[in-house]
């Protein structure tokens, strides 16, 4: 399974869809708005390989995703939240680390994209400081690299010139919470 978190308008999920219909896709959003995009995208498409769900990231790797059931997990341009007083908001927090660990399958990707380099730094440090993760190397997501897999937001930053870098880390042994 793959799990587009933070799907948006379904750029990446739509393109996943055709490119892997043998994968599942669990695509997930905060916004109804957004969600209501993607399942058009992707029933449009017809191979019935992806699921639409919108709910909150937390809530959905916290409670209701059972231990390592995840082959890949993308999150890709979320909001930077870069003002300092926001930065509570930021969805990727060491907690949220342990989360992303327990769902991923042992040796499992979790595939992450911003444009902000403040963030970009901030995730970086927290997924070497958890432990539970090592570097996997542009191989573990070569299969998505293409333009076709960029996001909306990708495509607009890339439009304006900027750098939005992907990086990607292994899980290593998942350290279970007691969620389940």
């Amino acid at each position: 399974m793959e799990l587009d978190l933070g799907c948006g308008k379904g750029g990446l999920t739509a393109a996943m869809s055709r490119a892997f219909p043998d994968r599942f896709i669990l695509a997930a959003d905060i916004m109804l708005g957004r969600m209501r995009k993607v399942k058009k995208k992707t029933d449009r498409i017809e191979n019935h390989n992806v699921c639409c769900l919108r709910t909150e990231a937390r809530f959905l790797l916290g409670l209701c995703l059972p231990d390592q059931c995840v082959d890949r997990i993308h999150i890709l341009c979320p909001d930077p939240w870069p003002k300092d007083r926001h930065r509570g908001h930021r969805l990727l927090c060491a907690d949220f680390m342990m989360q992303i660990n327990r769902v991923l399958k042992e040796g499992g990707i979790f595939h992450f994209a911003t444009d902000d380099p403040d963030y970009m730094q901030t995730v970086t440090t927290l997924v070497k400081t958890s432990g539970l993760f090592e570097t996997a190397g542009p191989e573990a997501i070569a299969d998505i690299s293409g333009e076709e897999f960029r996001t909306e937001f990708e495509r607009d930053w890339l439009a304006q010139g900027k750098s939005v870098p992907h990086v990607a880390w292994r899980a290593l042994k998942p350290v279970f919470t007691g969620a389940h």
